[in-house]
């Protein structure tokens, strides 16, 4: 008896049913897109976290731990900067420390247009371009931080210092 009541107010005049299976579709869709975003972030904050672990305590900018709050949405706006500040600070300072040549400000320039570049995408038209950037950009960031944590990794702090003695 449940069935053909719920068949009656489906085909109530003015309920568009397509509509409501298209909107159905959609939300899945989001909310599937949304989930594969938060996994994609919870990747990048490892590998930043564990770049700022390989980096001795005395030469961290930050603590690894505070790289989380890039998942908090708005707030994240401001702290991408943040991250990309002391990060590079962190990578610049570890370097030193080893003795190891390093540019003045490593992953500063590619983090700076990840950041800016995603700001820009909440202005309208020109959202497209800077979407794409951020997007290149962001995997680019990701790579290079990638990079400096295993090269950290591959030379431990006491054979550089005794390299460099």
């Amino acid at each position: 008896m449940l069935l053909p009541n719920l068949q009656f107010l489906l085909s109530f005049p003015g309920n568009n049913t397509d509509g409501m299976v298209v909107a159905g579709i959609a939300i899945i869709i989001g909310l599937i897109a949304l989930a594969i975003g938060l996994i994609i972030a919870i990747f990048f904050c490892l590998t930043l976290q564990n770049l700022l672990k390989a980096i001795q305590k005395e030469n961290r900018a930050m603590e690894p731990g505070m790289v989380w709050l890039i998942l908090i949405p708005v707030f994240n706006i401001v702290w991408n900067f943040v991250v990309i500040i002391n990060i590079s600070k962190s990578i610049h300072a570890e370097y030193k420390s080893r003795n190891m040549e390093i540019e003045d400000k490593p992953l500063y320039t590619l983090g700076l247009v990840w950041a800016i570049s995603s700001v820009c995408g909440f202005i309208p038209y020109l959202n497209y371009v800077a979407g794409i950037v951020s997007l290149i950009s962001f995997i680019m960031y990701w790579i290079k931080a990638n990079e400096y944590k295993n090269t950290i990794r591959q030379f431990p702090a006491a054979a550089m210092n005794e390299i460099g003695q």
